[in-house]
């Protein structure tokens, strides 16, 4: 897909159908790979076919289903490893992850801790870091401001928002998160989620059942 100056290729992986997103400027080949779940040979093998260098690979969150392709994606693609700095702990244990409880325990050591507010530049972009904490502690959102652009893992989804019942989790946190933090962004800003379809901020705000609450 090509939106506002940028090629954004989407896989569903995983299984929970979690999406993993290779971001790209137009014509450029150094990408940054946002929550690879699953799959991290597969997706190391289409940036390679695609002559795609990547920087990067973002994490909204640290649950098992955004982080279980990160390894092989790293050792087949390169890649720092970047987390929100109060999401460290989730990383690096295999039970707050909950990757434990589903057989497959990972635990990863960051390679970048970003911190709430900052402008994270890599592979021509500029991302701004969105804590969003209420899906765990240290949920964050990735915003391209200048593209109109939310990646916006499990907090935010089409007309819905994640859970909040899994270590760290807290409801009304969530709630916080997406009224004085993502609904705030201009409504034209398009939203991609960390499942389901893509939506845009003016739909949540007219339409998310979770709004104002």
């Amino acid at each position: 897909m090509k939106i506002n100056g940028l090629d954004i290729d989407s896989a569903v992986v995983g299984s929970v159908g979690t999406n993993c997103y290779i971001v790209r400027k137009e014509g450029s080949n150094r990408c940054v790979v946002i929550d690879p779940g699953d799959s991290g040979k597969e997706l190391a093998n289409f940036v390679k076919n695609q002559s795609l260098e990547v920087e990067d690979i973002l994490l909204t969150h640290a649950h098992f289903d955004h982080i279980l392709g990160v390894t092989d994606l790293k050792a087949n693609a390169g890649g720092r490893i970047c987390v929100l700095e109060e999401e460290k702990e989730l990383l690096e244990d295999a039970n707050l992850n909950v990757s434990s409880m589903v057989g497959q325990a990972i635990c990863l050591q960051a390679d970048v801790l970003l911190k709430d507010g900052q402008t994270y530049e890599t592979a021509d972009m500029k991302f701004s870091v969105i804590h969003t904490p209420g899906h765990t502690k240290g949920s964050c959102c990735f915003y391209l401001k200048e593209e109109g652009i939310l990646f916006s893992g499990d907090m935010l989804f089409l007309e819905s928002i994640g859970r909040t019942d899994l270590p760290t989790g807290n409801g009304r946190a969530i709630l916080e998160s997406l009224d004085q933090k993502v609904l705030t962004l201009p409504e034209d800003v398009k939203v991609f989620p960390g499942h389901g379809p893509a939506t845009d901020i003016g739909y949540e705000k007219a339409n998310n059942p979770y709004a104002g609450m």
